[in-house]
């Protein structure tokens, strides 16, 4: 008996390390795949805002888009690549060590001798993170198009974020004022009209997703405006 108990138990052993090891070897040979996959997702979601739609546009990525790295001073950093900044996991430390330095990747896009600038946002919904790309017109006040996703909001409420319906509202939005003050686009449920300048209407049902939209629009894009001014000052 004991014997046959010191068999069973070896045998498990055996099996669990085996499947261990394949396991470890399978996630090392995939973890390229997975790398090359994200960042293609990335690239991807970022041409979508300025229409480079096309199947293989991302793989003109570096050709369309400019990256760079700014401080919260509006000034680019150097030697750190945009696609390597984990925008909310910084924020997340910031959240707890209001000393911990931010970083915002933005990326520019130029055709017809026009820039249009794409920030990336990073906040926080009802079951987890949100995240999106939003597109400026180079007067630095115009929305010209958003898009927006999540990692596990509530279908048919919260997760309406990344539809058509939501993203299409955010298109000619202003996030200025007419003094000139920021105000971002707040996403509420008392959006006055389709013309509102500055307001979208609010998922129905996903109060608290769409308020974590509208915290996240506003504590990002006030980052990025201090660069876009410098850079119309040139």
């Amino acid at each position: 008996m004991l014997n046959s108990n010191t068999y069973v138990f070896g045998f498990a052993f055996a099996v669990t390390v085996i499947v261990a090891l394949m396991l470890s070897g399978a996630a090392t040979v995939l973890k390229p795949f997975q790398e090359q996959n994200f960042l293609k997702e990335k690239q991807e979601n970022i041409l979508s805002v300025v229409g480079k739609v096309a199947p293989d546009d991302y793989k003109k990525f570096d050709s369309y888009i400019q990256s760079i790295v700014i401080d919260e001073q509006g000034n680019e950093v150097k030697n750190v690549k945009a696609f390597d900044i984990n925008l909310a996991y910084d924020k997340k430390i910031r959240s707890k060590n209001p000393k911990h330095p931010l970083r915002y990747p933005l990326y520019i896009f130029e055709e017809g001798g026009k820039k249009t600038y794409i920030l990336q946002l990073a906040g926080v919904g009802l079951w987890g993170p949100i995240w999106g790309y939003l597109a400026l017109d180079e007067d630095g006040n115009t929305v010209k198009k958003a898009v927006f996703d999540h990692k596990g909001e509530t279908p048919g409420l919260g997760a309406e974020i990344n539809t058509d319906g939501f993203e299409n509202q955010f298109q000619n939005r202003k996030i200025m004022n007419e003094s000139g003050a920021f105000v971002s686009v707040q996403v509420t449920k008392e959006a006055k009209s389709d013309d509102d300048p500055h307001n979208v209407d609010a998922i129905s049902g996903g109060t608290i997703t769409s308020t974590g939209v509208s915290n996240m629009l506003k504590e990002d894009i006030r980052f990025y405006l201090t660069y876009i001014n410098k850079s119309k000052k040139v």
